[in-house]
């Protein structure tokens, strides 16, 4: 059984970090290119950075790019998404996904995260 467990998430002020976490199980983590996905309140989902499986290659948003930062290790099973620079437009449901092309193998049930003064 695929699982994706996602942690980290918390309220943090304006121009503040956050690191996510996600923890996966059940498959074979690094055949998989893996994404971080936000959906703030009321609107649809954003991909917001994804990573193949090497962790050679890096995609961001444009909304995110130079302030996110995705990573994985293979031999721990586990995707990281460091975030700076939060401002209250980064505030959603985060959850990781594992993908293959087009196929969502699989996703997590998310962390929130909430930039607030």
């Amino acid at each position: 059984e695929v699982q994706l467990v996602e942690s980290g998430g918390g309220m943090v002020q304006p121009g503040g970090s956050l690191t996510l976490s996600c923890k996966a199980s059940g498959y074979i983590f690094s055949g998989y290119e893996m994404s971080w996905v936000r959906q703030p309140p009321g609107k649809g989902p954003e991909t917001v950075a994804s990573i193949n499986t090497s962790g050679g290659t890096t995609i961001y948003a444009d909304s995110v790019k130079g302030r996110f930062t995705i990573s994985r290790d293979n031999a721990k099973n586990m995707l990281y998404l460091q975030m700076n620079s939060l401002s209250p437009e980064d505030t959603a449901l985060y959850y990781c996904a594992a993908r293959r092309g087009a196929f969502t193998l699989g996703r997590g049930e998310g962390t929130q995260v909430t930039v607030s003064s």
